[in-house]
């Protein structure tokens, strides 16, 4: 009878083709999974790795600069030259220069001094240097009917009028502009 109950167990054994195809389908999945999971964190790793030399590079580039900075402010003449240049500083018993009208010097107006400035390739002026220039075209006022009302109110304070002669300026360049 022994071998009558072997032979009969053989028989109701499961087919274990199908059930170890599927779980040597799921290992090599996985495996791919941690694979490509490896690499990944590398390439990430070694983004970061080119990222930080690149910050490293340009921090050790700053660094000299200012190494070099520290160097140049150390130096004397530099500093003085700065001073000269920056701050308007002078040597004693030398004598410094202004020029408050360039265009006496240069023999231009303000006017072509600008249009030469902008037909060299020069950038435009800022947005709000505009707006400024916008404001004080503004403020000027070319209507002639209103001077006479602004020197009557400047003769009604006399705090802010210096002379007389002051406020009678204004109507006689208002009567040029009227002829």
């Amino acid at each position: 009878m022994t071998m009558a109950t072997s032979r009969k167990s053989l028989p109701s054994r499961i087919p274990s083709g199908p059930i170890a195809f599927f779980v040597s389908i799921i290992l090599v999945v996985v495996g791919t999974i941690q694979l490509v999971s490896t690499f990944h964190t590398y390439a990430v790793n070694l983004a970061e790795l080119n990222s930080l030399r690149k910050t490293e590079a340009s921090l050790k580039e700053k660094n000299q600069d200012l190494q070099n900075d520290i160097a140049r402010w150390s130096d004397n003449e530099y500093v003085a030259a700065q001073a000269r240049e920056r701050l308007g500083f002078v040597f004693p018993g030398e004598q410094a220069i202004r020029v408050l009208h360039p265009e006496a010097v240069t023999g231009q107006s303000d006017d072509s001094a600008q249009t030469t400035e902008t037909t060299h390739g020069s950038d435009p002026l800022p947005w709000y240097k505009e707006l400024a220039y916008a404001f004080e075209q503004a403020d000027q006022q070319d209507d002639p009917a209103q001077l006479p009302d602004q020197s009557a109110s400047a003769e009604a304070s006399p705090s802010d009028a210096a002379s007389p002669e002051q406020t009678t300026q204004p109507t006689e360049s208002s009567k040029d502009n009227q002829q």
